[in-house]
């Protein structure tokens, strides 16, 4: 728990590996790192796991400050509060290789700004600490390495991005690296970062009857928010594993064939936050995102609004913009970078119209 409050924006660090792939040979990859081995990285990290669902494309877990999900050679941590979530990747990187024979190939960590900056522990105290962590943490091989902060007009929100890539490969599984990269590129990722929540929106996230463990548990609480707030209808064909928190917050996990979307929310007046984050490709229903995310914006109601679209070359970031202005949220700044293995990262910032 913060100094003032609970910090709802997340860091999220996503690692990609190669080795045997299992596009081509079966194998379950990293999905074969046993559940105790998660739970002493999240242990290092700060934060548990309340509850999972899997297929056969990947394994999603909530946890008890947001999410990961394991596919066979990618892995995505997400936290929020005080956690230390790049205290993972050096055990993450250790078990890969010294029990699975993957070897890591990029990283790739974001962030928004804090609320509560101060309260952060290290080595997450500042951008530029987390930066040199890193450095300090990732193998040498990914040498090509870029960090920068994107701003806005909006001086609460700005979008910290790292990443870092090795190079060529020059061993037998780079026919099989060549061929993901190329599945990759038509891939894009999402991440909406929403605060000033509706006031009436936001009180569906506390949860009622508190104290009756039994009828109220967090998975029950989770289901009758995912209902009773329209959670559910924002991709109706996703499987939901959801958690309400007590006496607030939710967590949800949505896993739909090979993608996955997550939404987690901080209800309390003063520093309310919920997240929404999505992977596509760009050869999906173009109709399909705008669709999903003009939902997300009417669940929330949001005052101000940001989104980072993460995509090797698309212009998708237009069809975010349009999708929020049809609900009121008009675009106050655009930018854009390149980054190494990422692709082009688009922050755009949004607040509601009735604001100058």
């Amino acid at each position: 728990m913060a100094a003032s409050g609970f910090e709802g924006f997340e860091k999220r660090i996503e690692l990609h590996f190669f080795g045997d792939d299992p596009l081509f040979t079966g194998s379950m990859g990293l999905r074969n790192l046993d559940f105790e081995s998660l739970e002493e990285i999240l242990h290092a990290v700060q934060c548990t796991v309340v509850s999972a669902v899997a297929n056969r494309h990947f394994d999603a877990y909530v946890l008890s400050e947001s999410s990961l999900f394991v596919y066979p050679t990618k892995i995505i941590i997400k936290t929020c509060g005080t956690t230390q979530l790049l205290k993972s990747v050096r055990p993450l990187v250790h078990l890969a290789s010294n029990r699975l024979g993957l070897t890591v190939r990029m990283c790739r960590y974001t962030r928004g700004s804090f609320i509560f900056p101060k309260a952060q522990p290290f080595p997450h105290t500042s951008f530029e600490e987390e930066v040199i962590f890193l450095e300090e943490n990732l193998p040498s091989r990914l040498c090509f390495r870029k960090a920068c902060v994107m701003p806005s007009n909006v001086c609460s929100h700005s979008w910290h991005v790292f990443t870092a890539c090795d190079g060529d490969d020059d061993d037998d599984s780079s026919h099989h690296h060549e061929l993901a990269e190329d599945q990759n590129d038509a891939l894009y990722t999402i991440e909406v970062c929403m605060t000033e929540l509706d006031q009436a929106s936001a009180r569906k996230f506390f949860r009622r009857g508190a104290g009756d463990d039994e009828k109220y548990s967090g998975d029950s609480a989770g289901r009758e928010m995912t209902g009773l707030t329209g959670i559910g209808d924002i991709n109706p064909r996703a499987l939901i594993c959801d958690f309400g928190f007590d006496p607030c917050g939710y967590s949800m996990n949505g896993i739909d064939g090979d993608r996955y979307s997550t939404i987690h929310v901080t209800p309390e007046e003063g520093f309310s936050y919920a997240s929404y984050e999505c992977v596509g490709s760009i050869y999906d229903d173009p109709h399909e995102i705008s669709r999903v995310l003009k939902k997300v914006a009417q669940v929330f109601r949001p005052g101000t609004v940001s989104v980072a679209t993460t995509c090797a070359s698309h212009d998708l970031w237009r069809r975010v913009a349009k999708a929020l202005e049809l609900v009121g949220l008009k675009c106050r700044s655009c930018s854009a970078d390149e980054f190494p293995a990422a692709g082009t990262v688009v922050f755009q910032t949004f607040t509601t119209t009735r604001r100058k």
